[in-house]
C-alpha cells in the first residue's frame, strides 16, 4: 500500500484534477465513485483500474475482488482530509482510477434501433438520460462537441453506471449532424406530436436538448413533445425518460 500524505504528491494533484472534464481529457482517467457502482463494477471490470484510493478506516476491495484475482493494482493510502478532497461527490468509500474507453466517431449512416443523441453539457443530465437510455433498450448514445464528458464523475453518479454499460459514439456539433443526416432525427420540443400517440418506427434518432432553448430556431428536426397539463413542460430528462418509455412501448 502506498501512503500518500501531501497535496504537492504527483497523484493526488492528478487526482484533484479529474473532476474536471479538462482534467479527465488531459490525463486520460476518471474516478468511479459508489459503493454500489463500485461493487457492480468488480462483477465485470471492463475497464482498466490504474489505482485504488482509501483512507485509514477503509480496506481496500480490489485485493479481495474474485474478478481481479493475480492482478497487481496499486492502492494509495491517503488522509481522510485528503481522500474527500478527490471523493467530490461525497460517497465515503473507496475509489477507483480507471482509464476511459475511446469514444469511437459515429460511422454508420444509417439508424439501428433507438439512437439517442445528445447535445447536453450538463454532467447531471447527461447521466440521468444515459440511465433512461439503457432501461429503455437505446443501442447507442451519439454525443454531440457540446456534450460534456461522461466520464465526469457526476455524470457516471447520475447515470447509475449506466454510462459504463451503454454504447458511445461521438460526432461534431449537432446543428452540423441534424444538417448531414440523410435520416430524419426526432427531437422533444414543446410543440409537436404527442410521443403518447406518435407511431414509432423501429429504428430512429432522438434527441434530447437542453432545457430552456432546446432546438429553437433549428431545422430539418422532426418535432415531439410530452403533452402536459397545468404546467408548461417538463425538465428536459423526466420528458425525455417519458419519450424513451413510449418508444419501448410501441415495440412490444
Amino acid at each position: 500500500m502506498i501512503e500518500i500524505s501531501s497535496k504537492t504528491n504527483d497523484h493526488f494533484r492528478r487526482w484533484a484534477d479529474l473532476s474536471s472534464a479538462r482534467g479527465i481529457k488531459k490525463h486520460n482517467e476518471f474516478i468511479l465513485m459508489g459503493e454500489k457502482l463500485i461493487g457492480e463494477f468488480l462483477e465485470n471490470p471492463n475497464f482498466k483500474i490504474k489505482g485504488e484510493i482509501v483512507h485509514e478506516d477503509l480496506k481496500s476491495v480490489t485485493l479481495t475482488a474474485p474478478t481481479l484475482r493475480g492482478q497487481r493494482i496499486p492502492v494509495f493510502k491517503l488522509p481522510k482530509a485528503l481522500f474527500n478532497e478527490i471523493d467530490v461527490v461525497g460517497t465515503h468509500y473507496n475509489l477507483l482510477v480507471l482509464e476511459p474507453k475511446e469514444i469511437e466517431p459515429l460511422t454508420s449512416a444509417s439508424t439501428q434501433g433507438l439512437e439517442v443523441v445528445s447535445p447536453l453539457g450538463d454532467p447531471s443530465n447527461l447521466g440521468a438520460l444515459a440511465r433512461s437510455a439503457l432501461a429503455f433498450g437505446a443501442s447507442k448514445m451519439i454525443l454531440t462537441e457540446e456534450s460534456c464528458n461522461p466520464y465526469h464523475p457526476k455524470a457516471i453518479k447520475a447515470s447509475a453506471g449506466a454510462l459504463l454499460k451503454l454504447p458511445l459514439v461521438k460526432t461534431g456539433k449537432f446543428a452540423d449532424f441534424v444538417a448531414s443526416n440523410n435520416e430524419e432525427i426526432f427531437a422533444l420540443d414543446m410543440k409537436g406530436e404527442n410521443v403518447a400517440t406518435f407511431k414509432w418506427p423501429k429504428n430512429v434518432r432522438l434527441a434530447i436538448g437542453e432545457e430552456g432553448p432546446g432546438f429553437s430556431g433549428l431545422k430539418g428536426l422532426k418535432r415531439l413533445s410530452v403533452h402536459t397539463q397545468g404546467v408548461e413542460s417538463l425538465n428536459a430528462t423526466v420528458a425525455a425518460s417519458i419519450a424513451l418509455f413510449s418508444y419501448a412501448s410501441f415495440q412490444k
